[in-house]
């Protein structure tokens, strides 16, 4: 006690710290490395007052500033490997750029683009030019726009399209989404009133037909594609609602959520069907995501009949909604990855990750294991085992793919201590859970991040 008042005069001046520490090498304003190195000063000042012993409190003081300016100048959002085998992960970024897909848009999104700017008139575009025809080609849609996301698409096309009027929707496609994101909201929010029609189970031809109205302002199916309901069920056919739709002059609209324009069954994927399909059947519009089964950036894509797109473009919402030359870039490529909807570049990486074999798993699980020294190997009963996983985001719901993990047992029998330890390691490695096991899933990790695995392996195994 004593002591006291003589320790807390050795703690340095904030105006020492700052020259000792040097705040021009940290990637961060004056005025927050400022405000770190006096919290770390108020820190080890009531660590004194409270009666901790400090041998060097000015050494003290100085690392442990060192440390908070360290913590909070290094970026909070950062690279990690996903070994969830969820590809379309929402928490990690949903589907994965490839970097060389990345390498190919760099000129347009470091510098200045014609983002809207026509180059051959010199006059003001729209920024929709830069893949209105690669969508259209692909879905055989009339027209496009983008936003971005499907939540603001959904909502942009409603209020474009039937503002104070009535939205017709069956009662088994009130769905809800990751982050509370619920149809029925999103239909009041878009200034529509909703009219519910059928049941959770079965809705028919004639509850819609009885539903219209002279108030009506569009019919709105919404995709479950989060979801399945089995058993007693009954939905009506799109090409049914199309004829309905044109017979009464209502517009169709479709929430798809995923929106897969590749055919999955093909590429050895379970069947999701493809947005030219429901365009073919009759949907005037169809609204759907660029960062799930497209394997683009996060983005709301519209595609449909030119005179329902006009009225979005035409919007006030849209300037409020609409992308940045990122986005742009990055969509334009991705769709430039798909020569067909049964060919698809190895460039567009989430579906890269998706397709990939369990055969092709193991032999990188194998490529892992022969390079782990052998003491960890069996110290962590490291083995490959054989696993089911989703394709995630809402996407193929129920349906499960087969995949492959390194699976690994914790020493002191407590596997949330090693998940922990992965998280911690330099690089983060994001796994999960099974039987008292931990797992990292092999279906979400390119084969260029074999090497970083290993490492990574090594680094927080040792």
């Amino acid at each position: 006690m004593k002591n006291r008042p003589s320790s807390l005069k050795t703690i340095p001046a904030v105006d020492e710290l700052l020259f000792h520490l040097q705040p021009e090498k940290y990637s961060a304003p004056y005025a927050l490395v400022l405000r770190t190195i006096r919290t770390a000063v108020k820190q080890v000042r009531q660590e004194l007052l409270k009666g901790k012993e400090i041998a060097d409190v000015p050494a003290y003081t100085r690392a442990l500033a060192g440390k908070l300016l360290n913590t909070v100048t290094r970026s909070s959002l950062r690279g990690v490997i996903n070994g969830t085998g969820i590809v379309l992960h929402t928490g990690l970024g949903r589907a994965p750029i490839s970097e060389k897909l990345v390498d190919r848009v760099r000129d347009r999104i470091s510098g200045y683009s014609n983002v809207e700017l026509d180059i051959r008139t010199g006059k003001r575009g729209e920024r929709i030019q830069h893949v209105e025809a690669l969508l259209c080609t692909l879905t055989g849609a009339e027209s496009a726009v983008v936003v971005n996301n499907n939540a603001a698409a959904v909502l942009i096309m409603l209020n474009s399209i039937a503002e104070n009027k009535e939205v017709i929707i069956s009662r088994g496609q009130q769905v809800e989404i990751g982050g509370s994101f619920r149809i029925p909201d999103v239909i009041r929010k878009s200034g529509c009133i909703m009219k519910e029609i059928g049941t959770t189970n079965k809705t028919h031809l004639r509850d819609y037909s009885a539903a219209v109205t002279p108030q009506t302002g569009a019919i709105l199916v919404a995709h479950t594609s989060n979801y399945k309901i089995k058993g007693f069920t009954s939905e009506v056919p799109l090409s049914e609602l199309a004829e309905l739709a044109r017979k009464r002059r209502i517009p169709l609209l479709l929430d798809l959520g995923s929106g897969a324009i590749a055919d999955l069954v093909s590429l050895g994927l379970p069947d999701e069907p493809v947005v030219s399909r429901f365009i073919r059947r009759g949907a005037q519009a169809v609204t759907f995501s660029g960062d799930k089964l497209l394997g683009g950036p996060q983005a709301g894509i519209i595609c449909g009949k030119k005179t329902l797109l006009r009225k979005i473009r035409d919007n006030a919402l849209y300037r409020a909604l609409r992308c940045d030359k990122i986005t742009y870039a990055l969509l334009e490529e991705t769709l430039r990855t798909y020569h067909d909807s049964k060919e698809i570049s190895s460039t567009n990486l989430a579906l890269h990750l998706l397709t990939r074999s369990p055969q092709q798993l193991k032999t990188m699980g194998v490529t892992v294991t022969d390079k782990l020294p052998v003491k960890l190997l069996e110290t962590y009963r490291i083995r490959l085992v054989e696993t089911q996983v989703e394709a995630g985001s809402g996407s193929l719901p129920t349906e499960f793919i087969p995949s492959v993990a390194l699976e690994m047992v914790e020493p002191t029998g407590k596997p949330a201590q090693l998940a922990a330890k992965f998280r911690h390691a330099s690089v983060p490695v994001i796994g999960y859970i099974h039987g008292n096991k931990f797992r990292i899933d092999l279906k979400a990790i390119d084969e260029g991040e074999t090497g970083l695995l290993i490492s990574l392996l090594t680094e927080v195994l040792s």
